[in-house]
């Protein structure tokens, strides 16, 4: 850990933004229109069906698992939770069960059992031999619902990104199925995922995908069922939309990004990458946009139960997002990934105000006068971008960017004891 010695740093003004946005759904009335437009009762009657979710913070997912417990339970059939997470929770079935709880998944609230096993039965393999794993419980259940938002990825761009077919084929292929295709790098997200997902869909009795894609605002603004022989054209579709209703940084160059959260329930990467310009997955060429030149990290997520993935995406960070850091859970989650650059821990300073004097001493260091007119954007977290505080040297930016709404005085940031407020 270091110590910083303090300086100033440059007033930031409070921005609010106005975010690409859709129309909320109502997610049982939906749930319930789909389930009947699907024909889905006779589908599910006295059959015993899994019902996947995921490690995401994908929003109104408590809902989302109910009403289809309900669904389920209401048509005759039986209905139990999986985690569909990969190796997600330090890889142990207590550690996945935790990570739902943190999502408010449990058998309380939700009215079920909920089943977590690392167990996988391969299933068969591709046309080029890749085995297709699929979790003990989902293998050995009548049927199987899964449910994902569908968004743009955090390590690679293509026609099939985040979503249902993703996490069939790596959330719930457990550690054994995330391992292999991560093995093979972006190349095994990008290309093999997608072929692993199509395969087991010839061997899994997939009664239905909840889709569901989310605006700016976090709210989920479309959400569909889609049969197993939809779910490959149903998702292409609803990247699209995905893509249209992302929100970004109003401006492309930054000398300091200041985040204050990272977690894994913000991105799975801890800092959505499309957000912040930053991939840093070996042998993958950097975004074009935005331009980063310092990013300082403060805190952890209490809901990322100490799994610190994404920090080394950032360049400067405090003493309390470490001690925070669960090194087994995150160790194990990077090194599944293969991405270690993303592990690595940047300077460690001991408060939040050192290691943002930290970040803008690094870049003006040769010309400590250029500091005052540094461009500096301070954000909640890669999630939430509608209200945010940036340096006087940006406002005739931000105020011509798209969707600027209003902005107030610049003000000296407020430390107590070297904390933000």
């Amino acid at each position: 850990m270091l110590t910083q010695a303090i300086t100033r740093v440059p007033p930031l003004a409070a921005v609010r933004r106005r975010l690409p946005e859709g129309e909320p759904v109502e997610i049982e009335t939906r749930l319930i229109n789909e389930w009947q437009r699907l024909e889905l009762a006779q589908q599910v009657h006295n059959k015993h069906i899994a019902i996947g979710i995921g490690s995401r913070g994908v929003a109104e997912i408590p809902a989302i698992a109910r009403s289809l417990v309900n669904l389920v339970r209401t048509s005759g059939g039986f209905p139990f939770i999986v985690p569909a997470m990969g190796s997600h929770g330090g890889a142990t079935p207590a550690g996945q069960l935790d990570v739902l709880a943190g999502l408010g998944v449990t058998e309380e609230s939700i009215g079920c059992p909920v089943r977590a096993t690392m167990d996988t039965v391969i299933m068969g393999e591709t046309a080029d031999g890749f085995p297709l794993h699929l979790d003990r419980n989902v293998a050995e259940a009548d049927g199987l619902i899964i449910a994902n938002r569908v968004k743009i990825h955090t390590d690679f761009h293509g026609p099939h990104e985040s979503g249902l077919l993703k996490m069939l084929a790596i959330g719930l292929g457990k550690e054994n199925g995330a391992a292999k295709h991560h093995s093979y790098g972006v190349h095994g997200l990008r290309d093999i995922m997608p072929e692993v997902a199509k395969a087991l869909l010839q061997h899994v009795n997939l009664i239905a995908g909840v889709a569901t894609v989310e605006d700016g605002y976090h709210r989920p603004v479309i959400l569909e069922l889609l049969r197993s022989d939809g779910i490959v054209t149903g998702e292409q579709r609803l990247l699209d939309e995905a893509r249209r209703l992302m929100p970004r940084l109003p401006v492309d160059d930054i000398d300091v990004l200041i985040v204050d959260l990272l977690g894994k329930d913000i991105s799975g990467t801890g800092m959505d990458t499309n957000v912040i310009g930053r991939l840093r997955i070996e042998g993958e060429q950097e975004p074009d946009s935005p331009r980063v030149k310092a990013l300082v990290v403060l805190d952890l997520t209490d809901a990322s139960h100490g799994n610190a993935t994404g920090v080394g995406l950032a360049d400067f960070t405090t003493q309390r997002l470490l001690d925070k850091i669960d090194f087994p859970t995150t160790t194990k989650n990077i090194f599944t990934s293969g991405f270690l650059a993303r592990g690595r821990i940047p300077l460690v300073y001991e408060t939040d105000e050192a290691a943002i004097n930290a970040a803008l001493d690094y870049l003006f260091r040769a010309n400590p006068a250029a500091r005052d007119s540094a461009r500096i954007v301070r954000i909640r977290s890669t999630l939430d971008l509608e209200h945010i505080q940036v340096s006087a040297s940006l406002l005739d930016e931000v105020r011509a960017s798209d969707g600027f709404l209003d902005v107030g005085a610049p003000h000296p940031l407020d430390f107590a004891d070297g904390s933000l407020l």
